[in-house]
């Protein structure tokens, strides 16, 4: 057996692991069905990042909400008339891009979470595919609607660029899988 906690192997018959100590519930705690397992003292799942559980879909999501993120405090859209000129961000001119950058942030932190835990502490919804999905076709929405919907006689900038460039990419390597799925079953 293998230790949750430490991923030390623990001989048959120990009654805590040898490597962190954590002591093991016998047949006779958890029941006559119930395999020997260690506990934690503190019960509490160990953190240790390890980026090769992120598939290439995960890095090119959180990167792409990682560059979309930066974008939305680019300048989005711009006025110059008589030598006076006017640029505004994407956040300044779109309040619902707040939802966006929210969005971002979670996208990261649950990618990140998803990387140093080997089981998350706690049941979510969806699976971590559909999860990712969700949240990036909701933010690419939300984006291209702040594109397409300029303030008055603004012009596009930089910052609409990448972060439509930005929102795509990261929706995309999760959209093709599950476009070509739903065309596998029917």
């Amino acid at each position: 057996m293998i230790c949750n906690l430490c991923r030390t192997s623990i001989p048959d018959g120990a009654a805590a692991c040898p490597g962190c100590g954590a002591r093991l519930i016998t047949h006779s705690e958890a029941g006559p069905l119930a395999p020997a397992r260690p506990v934690s003292p503190t019960a509490s799942p160990s953190f240790r990042l390890d980026p090769s559980r992120w598939t290439n879909s995960d890095r090119v999501a959180g990167i792409g909400s990682l560059v979309l993120l930066v974008s939305l405090f680019l300048p989005w859209y711009g006025v110059s008339v008589l030598g006076f000129s006017a640029e505004a961000d994407g956040l300044t001119a779109h309040g619902y891009l707040y939802i966006v950058l929210i969005l971002c942030l979670a996208i990261i932190a649950y990618l990140s979470l998803w990387a140093g835990f080997e089981e998350l502490p706690v049941h979510l919804p969806l699976t971590h595919e559909q999860r990712l999905l969700a949240a990036s076709g909701l933010n690419t929405a939300l984006v291209l609607l702040a594109f397409l919907v300029k303030p008055g006689l603004m012009g596009w900038r930089f910052g609409a660029f990448a972060g439509v460039a930005a929102a795509v990419v990261a929706v995309a390597p999760l959209v093709i899988p599950a476009v070509q799925a739903r065309r596998a079953r029917a």
